[in-house]
């Protein structure tokens, strides 16, 4: 759980706070204050099962490397949308390409790793070009991911499209709301838990 004054902090974090670049052996972006995940093996992230600590953890991760991808490959929007944490299609597909290039740069991994991940990162720029154009998502516009109603239900809402005017603040906002829920939620749980 995150006391207030870590809140205060993560919010003022800019890009450069968190990027490091070629400083680091990897050219792995590295997050201060992020725990070091050293002791733990690789492992696929499910963002549907993460606790409210493992998924600041992850998102704060994710951003700042998705930071260092964009500007080491020069991806324009079409491929990562500035908003792309505010869709679900999007984050699955980043961190599972994230976790891969962690996996092709591990120090004890094959030689040969980081031209397989190239590869694949090649088939996922198609694939997040067809993410980004599916959702509507843009430079300086987005809208939440379309969804089409079945036979049965109930129609969905359209979201408005709104226009980016920070897009660290609402990475920011977004995750402290996201954490927030996972609270609620293991709370909840802890609450059956006792009186069961």
């Amino acid at each position: 759980m995150t006391t207030d004054s870590e809140q205060a902090e993560f919010a003022l974090m800019e890009p450069d706070d968190y990027m490091v670049g070629g400083d680091h052996p990897s050219g792995s972006p590295v997050l201060p204050g992020a725990a070091a995940s050293d002791e733990e093996p690789l492992h696929p992230i499910n963002w549907n099962l993460l606790t409210a600590d493992e998924a600041e953890a992850e998102w704060l991760d994710l951003n700042a490397w998705v930071h260092w991808l964009r500007a080491t490959y020069g991806l324009p929007p079409t491929v990562i949308p500035p908003f792309w944490h505010r869709h679900d299609e999007l984050v699955w597909e980043l961190s599972a390409l994230h976790t891969h290039w962690l996996n092709a740069y591990d120090q004890d991994g094959s030689p040969s790793a980081p031209l397989a991940w190239h590869r694949d990162f090649a088939d996922a720029r198609n694939r997040l070009r067809e993410w980004v154009s599916t959702c509507g998502t843009k430079l300086d516009r987005d809208r939440p991911t379309r969804l089409t109603t079945w036979p049965g239900e109930e129609p969905a809402e359209p979201g408005a499209e709104v226009v980016i005017e920070h897009r660290e603040a609402d990475f920011c906002a977004y995750v402290m709301e996201d954490v927030a829920a996972r609270q609620r939620i293991e709370e909840r749980a802890r609450a059956v838990a006792r009186v069961s």
